[in-house]
């Protein structure tokens, strides 16, 4: 195992290093540098690679073990939670407004946190990868207030999640569940929530294996999927309908 991380070529097709070469500490701190292209970032994430790294560093690539995931079969919302959406006016829209999903989720005041890693040259990547059809947003509203969302980037059967937020509460856990249903009717069974913390795994999250995760990234990513923005397939969903659609809590699934 390597005892730093690998400088990356300046050539944005140049493949990354093998993800067994991450550090354990700090854990899954792969390679340093390169630029956040379209080209470089649809590779690091069909192998299990993300960007994330703080204003003033350099580019910080990683692929932490273990990962995680949510089996989108297995997103949970409390029982009082989901009474209480029976009765919400709000409703769920899809990339109608990335850049303002984006924006939130670096401006929100996150406890413990200061500044954030969504830096501007971030944000401005990932608009990109929106424009050409690779990042989607999921957004909850309340009337035209934007109270939630996440983002993230679909590959193939694939979504890798990369930030949500909350502008009322409840807001990002509506956008996460929505996302989820959809997801699985689409035939997109995992969303790689990457680094673990306990609001994620109160949602159903769980730890994956690096290597079983690597595996599942390999197989969906290779699979056929529409390229294009995922306003029309969604609509103005009511999220009063995840109160019924959401399947029970039960045993878990998603573990390799």
């Amino acid at each position: 195992m390597s005892s730093l991380p690998v400088l990356l070529s300046a050539d944005p097709e140049a493949p990354f290093p093998p993800v067994e070469q991450a550090l354990r500490h700090p854990d899954g701190l792969l390679a340093v540098g390169g630029d956040l292209s379209p080209a470089r970032l649809l590779n690091a994430y069909r192998h299990g690679i993300f960007p994330w790294y703080s204003q003033g560093q350099p580019i910080l690539w990683w692929s932490p073990d273990p990962r995680t995931v949510f089996a989108t079969d297995a997103v949970r919302l409390g029982s009082k939670f989901r009474r209480g959406l029976r009765r919400s006016a709000w409703e769920v829209r899809a990339d109608t407004a990335f850049a303002q999903v984006i924006r939130a989720c670096a401006e929100i005041p996150r406890p413990g946190q200061r500044g954030t890693w969504i830096t501007r040259e971030m944000r401005a990547a990932y608009e990109r990868m929106h424009e050409l059809g690779h990042a989607h947003s999921f957004e909850v509203f309340d009337g035209e207030r934007l109270v939630g969302g996440i983002y993230g980037i679909a590959i193939g059967r694939m979504f890798f999640g990369e930030s949500m937020f909350s502008a009322a509460p409840g807001g990002s856990k509506v956008a996460l569940a929505a996302l989820a249903v959809h997801l699985r009717d689409w035939g997109f069974p995992l969303i790689d929530a990457q680094v673990e913390n306990d609001h994620l795994l109160s949602l159903g999250a769980r730890l994956w294996p690096r290597p079983g995760f690597l595996a599942a990234v390999a197989e969906l990513t290779g699979q056929p999927a529409t390229v294009s923005p995922w306003s029309a397939r969604v609509g103005r969903w009511p999220a009063a309908r995840l109160a019924d659609v959401l399947r029970p809590a039960g045993p878990l699934s998603g573990h390799p």
